[in-house]
């Protein structure tokens, strides 16, 4: 393979998202492993898993419905934990948006956490790359990604009860989300959504439901928009 196809923004994506692998076999496992514990079938769990492909919405989901809460407060509660995604979509769309409808389709299909921060991140430091270049990234960061989240899921499915309850999968959800947001908090907007919206999930964390984190979730969104507000304005004020 010669060195000019290695470094194509394909492989750059490939190499980008690699690391993930770290926590996206585990987070998977643990996965497959609760959906099975919970009463579903092998059959259910990895459906839940291709068709949503969003791990903190599933935990969510899942945890509730195992917990007896209403249908209801469970579908509202995924939906609220990805509405994440159509802030993603919004931010992609001025670097995807010329893109074909086939293809924006199947990027959103795959627009998941690492996908996007990784994305976003490359594409503001690589402007003058064409929407194929920009494709061609985004679906290296997938590649080794999304195909090991089915892999694992299925292998957490099958294993199921014989996984030792003392071994600590659970550890991937933390270190993932760290892993993304960490690079992405720039600005002093996203430090004040983050700060409000943690701060709130803790002093909010005995409401039934995960109603707590739909709070903190909305205020932290608030307080982040808020804060760019007046950071413009006192921009505009020093002109």
């Amino acid at each position: 393979m010669s060195s000019q196809s290695t470094n194509s923004p394909y492989w750059q994506g490939v190499r980008d998202g690699a690391p993930f692998i770290l926590v996206i076999v585990p987070f998977s496992m643990l996965f497959g492993v609760v959906g099975t514990e919970a009463g579903l079938h092998i059959a259910e769990t990895m459906a839940f898993s291709v068709l949503v492909i969003a791990g903190a919405a599933q935990f969510a989901a899942l945890q509730l419905l195992t917990d007896n809460a209403p249908t209801l407060i469970a579908l509202v509660s995924a939906l609220a934990v990805n509405l994440r995604m159509a802030m993603y979509s919004a931010s992609l769309t001025p670097w995807l948006g010329a893109a074909p409808l086939w293809q924006r389709a199947v990027a959103a299909y795959f627009t998941v956490d690492q996908s996007y921060a990784c994305a976003v991140v490359k594409f503001e430091q690589e402007p003058h790359w064409s929407v194929p270049e920009r494709l061609a990234y985004f679906f290296g960061v997938v590649t080794p990604i999304c195909p090991l989240w089915y892999v694992f899921t299925l292998v957490g499915a099958l294993v199921g009860n014989a996984v030792p309850s003392g071994l600590p999968l659970d550890f991937a959800l933390p270190i993932t989300f760290l892993a993304m947001i960490g690079p992405m908090l720039r600005t002093p907007a996203h430090v004040v959504a983050a700060l409000v919206s943690v701060t709130l999930a803790l002093v909010l964390a005995w409401l039934p439901f995960n109603l707590g984190l739909l709070l903190a979730g909305i205020a932290g969104m608030m307080a982040g928009a808020q804060a760019e507000v007046l950071l413009e304005r006192r921009k505009e004020g020093r002109a």
